[in-house]
């Protein structure tokens, strides 16, 4: 079932939550000082901190958590963020994302990413197209295979879309550190522009294998689970930062799970997710100011070992 949310329906839902939508600023610029990494396919920049939905747009047709996740968004783009990732696998998040950049007229906004989830290998374009049409799209930027589900037949499809002008970039996805084998393979004879992996303080196999095999082979890498579904916060948020935080830029605990992922060189684009528009703002805070480099990356690795 698809629900709708007009913009006359979604303004009142955020007058009803005392929230507000203010045009002029869904349109300023705060991309000049924003961190960006280029899509090694094309050089195309990329802001850094992209947005996921899993769990967090699954909200079925409640007008007021509609309303509410909008407003979520609205605080994405209006601090420089682009890429949105998304999948059928979401329950609703696809329609409600639709609903969401209709309501902030923002889909010159998006950088659109979504997944093929479907066993079956011939029903590539038809997913794509339901997809699409729940966005309100005209096209997607990125179509990725969600956890190599059927991934032969979808990967020559979807081949064939991007030669056709379907889609802009394809590419692989995985999670939870699961089937690194068959994504470092995939990865080393495939044409992929991008790839998607779990990737955090505490999961750090991939920079063993994968980080490097993606910079060798000019893959752009985006991060899921970079706050292990949360429970990193759980683990440390009654933590102090260190001392010398503010050296690598963070004036938080997300900020500071953040920056240490897209400082990777590897790393193209981060895809946290969050139902709170106060908790955005913190995970936007990772795209501006100084990354760490090298000694302090590890610096950071051992403090959160340390505690």
């Amino acid at each position: 079932m698809r629900f709708r949310l007009s913009r006359r329906h979604f303004l009142a839902g955020m007058a009803a939550m005392g929230l507000t939508l203010r045009v002029p600023g869904l349109l300023a610029d705060t991309s000049s000082n924003a961190i960006t990494r280029e899509i090694p396919a094309t050089g195309e920049p990329l802001p850094v901190i992209g947005m996921g939905t899993w769990r967090t747009f699954n909200v079925g047709g409640d007008q007021q958590l509609i309303a509410q996740r909008t407003q979520v968004l609205k605080t994405f783009f209006d601090l420089g963020g682009t890429l949105v990732d998304s999948s059928p696998m979401y329950g609703s998040a696809d329609d409600v994302m639709g609903q969401a950049l209709s309501a902030l007229e923002a889909r010159d906004r998006v950088f659109a990413a979504t997944k093929i989830w479907t066993g079956d290998e011939n029903a590539t374009r038809e997913q794509a197209e339901v997809s699409r049409r729940k966005w309100q799209v005209a096209r997607f930027d990125l179509l990725q295979i969600h956890n190599l589900l059927g991934w032969e037949g979808h990967l020559e499809t979807l081949k064939s879309m991007k030669a056709e002008g379907e889609v802009r970039y394809l590419g692989i996805t995985t999670s939870h550190g699961r089937r690194h084998r068959d994504i470092e393979r995939l990865m080393a004879t495939e044409p992929l522009d991008f790839v998607q992996l779990t990737y955090n303080l505490l999961d750090r196999e991939v920079e063993e294998r994968l980080l490097p095999l993606a910079r060798e082979r000019g893959i752009a890498v985006i991060v899921n689970r970079p706050f292990q579904g949360g429970s990193l916060f759980r683990r440390f948020d009654s933590e102090p930062l260190p001392a010398w935080a503010g050296e690598v830029g963070c004036k938080n605990w997300a900020e500071f799970f953040l920056k240490y992922i897209v400082s990777h060189p590897a790393v193209t684009c981060v895809i946290p997710a969050t139902t709170r528009v106060d908790h955005m703002r913190e995970n936007m805070g990772a795209l501006y100011g100084p990354l760490p480099d090298t000694s302090q990356r590890e610096r950071m690795a051992q403090y959160v070992r340390s505690l």
